[in-house]
């Protein structure tokens, strides 16, 4: 209901402007008019002192528009009454009067101050101020946006917090924009008033001479003295409005009060108080100037500055026994475990001796790099990573980084700050001399090398890698190999709701009529699980939409959507116009396999005799080793209906061995086989 009367009261506000453009309004409304005109410019100047932030008058600039044609509005009224009837109120009558003394000359004078205060420094000034602190503001934007996430990266603040602090940037943008073009409706209004100023002096003489007959000089007096007065008292609201407009574009406190802020900043420091004051006692009795007034604005001086001096020690004795109470209350308060139970998905802790990494003042980029590899993560398989937490640990060596998945340890390494990892491609015969490691996300031997070896090392061919781009690698390797017990329900439900954006009917099909949401879940974690992409995920929910019918097991499910990706999966394992060499399964071990799946309420596993499975774990390990000795990937092509058996068979000798069947093979992959798993 509030709202309805404010946006009445708005809407009456600016109906009545345009209504005096066109009706003559009596005097006495018109002195309520300007009553008003008065009482708004000063809520104004007043609310522009002591808003904290500019943002809490957002709405300034359209205050600008609606209280300049309020203020144009009464002029065209002021100036009906002055013509016509000679008298405009008691309002205009009295600043005529009052403030211009009611002599002519001093009258015009006092106007001509107020317009070039108002017209040349004042609004001249806030239109400049306006102008740089919005191109400024447009230009800061990418720093600040890169600036909250990092800060979302490193856990400083939630996903909620980093929501508010972009918006509020695109509030500040949008709002220092819109001052940069409201600040003209002020000045534009300056020179109006000075224009109709001057018509209506003219036209009072010509009215008074020509239509009540009136001498020169009467008719002067009379209609100059009523202009000045209708000018001042269109111009003081305008002048206040005008500083209103400087001190919100020039306002740099967002923490404390305007008043507070100045006294403090400008008498809050005791030795500017003690020279100031020695310096007006001096002029006081070294020059002819007023010896009393000065020496006593000097002993005035210093004695404010005494005064803040004991304020400031007894602050400071204050602030330390409150220090000492709250450290003591703090150490008495029951310890709050909430806080210890939350478990951070990922983790990167590091040694002091990496800090300068991850710090941005420092030149660090490591915050970025985490940034972008959130980004390659979502881009190759299609899924949020959760937010990385970074933290230095100093229990630690210094050059030394863990990586934590779900609050426990998974990896480690460690590097040499100022150096760089040289690591032989494998076709490079000279060696190079350096200290002896292994690169930490593939375990490869590698060399630690200094600058200025840096450039012969590459040109002898060798790989050169900085110390974040070895930790970044580690990191996301890290990711892809934990990603699918990463994907939470959560995240399940988010992709989900995205995709119902565009298909709601596929979605209220399957989910949950079909399937849970933890039932495609565990779709989604398998198919990451073997680094297939779930990007597409149209295409898997139409496949699991097809076959959720028939079935709700998700690992045969899981299959079912692998042969609809077989374009996505021939793309990634199976290159163009290339021969691509794999190894097979023997039947009689496909046969031996499914004759052993056992089925139960909780999914199917595999009884297999213990020695027969040594035997084939045996047997797939030469055939690896056969791939890897002609320098290819090791992928063995299977039956559909075994593939995820074996896969399960061997996922725990063999992590980096591809298990494809031949329904996810498109038909214009060439492929040759250089051996058969056998038992």
């Amino acid at each position: 209901m509030k709202m309805k009367k404010a946006d009445l009261f708005v809407a009456i506000y600016v109906l009545t402007a345009f209504i005096m453009f066109i009706v003559t309004l009596p005097n006495w409304l018109l002195d309520v008019f300007l009553a008003i005109n008065i009482g708004i410019a000063f809520a104004i100047m007043f609310g522009t002192m002591f808003v904290k932030e500019v943002l809490d008058f957002s709405f300034f600039p359209t205050v600008l528009l609606f209280t300049t044609l309020f203020r144009i509005a009464l002029n065209v009224s002021s100036t009906k009454l002055i013509l016509g009837t000679g008298d405009p109120g008691n309002v205009v009558t009295t600043f005529g009067e009052f403030v211009g003394g009611g002599d002519l000359v001093i009258g015009i004078i006092i106007f001509i101050i107020i317009i070039l205060i108002q017209f040349m420094v004042i609004n001249k000034g806030s239109e400049r101020v306006a102008e740089v602190t919005a191109r400024f503001t447009l230009d800061a934007m990418p720093g600040k946006q890169m600036a909250i996430d990092a800060d979302l990266n490193t856990g400083a603040i939630t996903d909620e917090e980093a929501r508010k602090r972009r918006e509020k940037i695109q509030e500040e943008s949008n709002f220092f924009g819109s001052m940069d073009g409201a600040v003209k409706y002020v000045k534009g209004d300056a020179v109006a008033g000075l224009i109709i100023t001057a018509i209506n002096i003219i036209g009072g003489i010509v009215m008074g001479m020509t239509r009540q007959g009136m001498e020169l000089n009467a008719a002067l007096d009379k209609y100059v003295i009523l202009t000045i007065g209708d000018g001042l008292v269109s111009q003081i609201p305008s002048l206040l409005i005008s500083l209103s407009t400087g001190v919100l574009v020039t306002k740099g406190s967002k923490d404390a009060d305007f008043g507070s802020s100045i006294i403090n900043q400008l008498f809050g420091i005791p030795k500017v108080m003690y020279i100031v004051g020695a310096t007006m006692v001096f002029l006081g009795f070294a020059t002819p100037l007023n010896t009393i007034l000065f020496v006593g604005l000097g002993v005035l001086f210093i004695i404010v500055g005494r005064n803040i001096q004991a304020t400031i020690e007894t602050s400071q004795i204050e602030g330390e026994v409150d220090m000492a109470e709250m450290a003591a209350e703090e150490i008495r308060q029951p310890e709050n475990v909430n806080s210890l139970l939350q478990v951070d998905p990922i983790e990167l802790e590091f040694g002091y001796g990496i800090i300068p990494l991850a710090d941005v003042s420092q030149g660090g980029d490591l915050l970025d790099r985490v940034v972008m590899i959130r980004r390659q993560m979502a881009l190759e398989l299609g899924t949020v990573v959760p937010i990385i937490r970074l933290r230095d640990n100093i229990q630690l060596n210094p050059n030394q980084y863990i990586i934590k998945v779900k609050g426990i340890q998974v990896s480690e390494g460690e590097i040499l700050f100022d150096h760089y990892m040289a690591m032989n491609p494998g076709y490079v015969e000279e060696e190079i001399t350096g200290i002896p490691t292994f690169e930490p996300s593939f375990h490869l031997p590698a060399i630690w090398i200094t600058e200025g070896q840096r450039e012969r090392a590459e040109s002898m061919g060798y790989t050169v890698v900085d110390p974040p781009s070895i930790i970044a690698t580690h990191l996301t390797e890290i990711i892809r190999q934990h990603i699918a017990e990463l994907l939470t329900r959560q995240d399940v439900q988010s992709l989900v709701n995205n995709l119902k954006e565009t298909n709601p009917s596929l979605v209220e099909e399957l989910v949950p009529k079909l399937l849970g949401i933890g039932e495609v879940q565990k779709v989604l974690q398998n198919l990451l699980r073997e680094g297939i992409s779930i990007r597409d995920l149209l295409t898997i929910m139409e496949t699991l939409a097809d076959y959720a019918v028939t079935t709700r097991d998700t690992d045969i499910l899981t299959e079912y959507v692998r042969q609809s990706l077989k374009r996505a999966i021939s793309s990634r394992y199976f290159p163009a116009n290339e021969t691509t060499s794999v190894v097979t399964l023997d039947p009689k071990v496909e046969q031996e396999i499914m004759g052993s799946i056992k089925q139960t309420e909780t999914g199917a596993f595999i009884n297999l005799d213990p020695m027969r499975s040594k035997s084939i774990i045996a047997s797939v390990g030469k055939e690896v080793q056969k791939l890897e000795n002609l320098g290819k990937n090791p992928i063995v092509i299977t039956s559909p209906i075994v593939r995820m058996y074996f896969k399960r068979l061997t996922e725990d000798y063999y992590r980096d061995l591809v298990v494809v069947s031949y329904n996810e093979i498109e038909a214009n992959v060439e492929l040759q086989s250089v051996g058969m798993v056998t038992a």
